[in-house]
């Protein structure tokens, strides 16, 4: 029986030939699946990788409720023009506590990986009012509503227990103090920031929204923003050297 017989088999008969394509797909996952079950961990850990603190997260969640996922992604590719204009290209590690994660699926506006610490809170606060007053060709809407919205934190230490649950390290002394660690992070020189600061190393803490009489959901929202890809010391990675 020549080759070819052999092969019409396949083609003369749906029936073999979906199962043959199954009995392949099949292999094939089981080569690629099989062996995670055997790793402890499919993410590298990154130094300077930590939990949102209380108020970041508060934020993340007004990020997600607004979709802003939907025009900003949070993953920069490896492709040197993605370099170039975001930064170091993304680490897994660095979403590693996202439930779920913001890498988006396309772009109307620019990557925000590493948008912490590239703007101030006051261009933050005028993007979110007046996205034209501070980028004039931006399809961006306003969202002036935030300053003026009260943040509603009173569930917040069981935001921190639904996420421990989900795999998030926080201890049972996070979640205890989940509601004056995101007060002390709203307000500047506030007295339990020294604890704030022990319990979540190099979170930033200050008035966000520009009002020290109120926690409004632009404190939140800018917090998370001036927080992402803040975490990790790409000093010490070599870009060059990872793009060629």
């Amino acid at each position: 029986m020549s080759l070819w017989s052999k092969h019409a088999i396949f083609e003369k008969n749906s029936i073999i030939l979906l199962i043959g394509v199954l009995i392949v797909i099949s292999i094939g996952g089981l080569v690629e699946i099989v062996p995670l079950f055997y790793l402890k961990s499919t993410i590298e850990k990154v130094s300077g990788v930590r939990p949102y603190t209380p108020l970041e997260l508060a934020g993340r969640n007004i990020y997600v409720r607004e979709g802003c996922y939907n025009c900003h992604s949070q993953m920069i590719r490896t492709m040197r023009d993605e370099v170039e204009r975001y930064g170091h290209y993304s680490l897994a590690a660095e979403s590693m506590y996202d439930r779920p994660f913001q890498w988006g699926s396309k772009r109307t506006g620019p990557d925000l990986a590493r948008i912490g610490g590239k703007y101030s809170d006051e261009w933050h606060r005028d993007h979110l009012n007046s996205p034209k007053s501070v980028v004039p060709g931006t399809v961006m809407p306003s969202y002036p509503w935030l300053a003026r919205t009260e943040l509603d934190y009173k569930h917040i230490a069981d935001d921190l227990k639904v996420q421990a649950v989900l795999g998030v390290p926080y201890s049972p002394e996070m979640i205890a103090n989940a509601t004056a660690d995101l007060r002390a992070q709203a307000a500047a020189d506030h007295p339990d920031a020294d604890a704030l600061l022990k319990r979540y190393p190099n979170a930033q803490a200050r008035d966000y929204d520009g009002n020290p009489n109120a926690i409004s959901e632009t404190d939140a929202l800018i917090a998370y923003l001036q927080m992402l890809g803040t975490q990790v010391d790409f000093k010490l990675y070599d870009n060059k050297a990872n793009i060629r």
